[in-house]
């Protein structure tokens, strides 16, 4: 798995559409911090139909949120994909760029932060 923190054009609109739909259906606020496997998805994003990986972040939250996309005359049509991969957890720590703000934020608030590292995640 790679993740990619910046959007490629070609996936920016097709993220636009996941992501509102991810925050109608969850009730959420999410923002989109990293595109899993950007290159490959784009090369899929060509053929039509194509399952979008994004991590998303809504405050202290991280998710890894795998979607499938398709084009329609209306722009998008996102739905839930099926992930059947143990090795991506559904809930992730913050993507580097992010945890940056995230701490310093935290910071602002409390006179220190204690991190807890469990099997790579925090």
């Amino acid at each position: 798995m790679n993740v990619s923190e910046e959007t490629p054009g070609e996936l920016r609109a097709a993220s636009k559409a996941a992501l509102e739909w991810i925050n109608a259906t969850q009730v959420s606020h999410y923002e989109i911090t990293g595109i899993i496997d950007a290159e490959d998805t784009v090369a899929r994003a060509r053929e039509g139909s194509f399952e979008l990986g994004l991590v998303l972040c809504d405050g202290d939250v991280c998710a890894r949120e795998q979607v499938v996309v398709q084009r329609s005359a209306e722009g998008f049509r996102v739905s839930a994909a099926d992930v059947d991969d143990p090795l991506i957890p559904p809930l992730l720590e913050p993507p580097i760029g992010v945890r940056t703000g995230w701490l310093n934020a935290q910071l602002d608030k409390h006179k220190f932060v204690v991190l807890v590292f469990y099997r790579g995640l925090w």
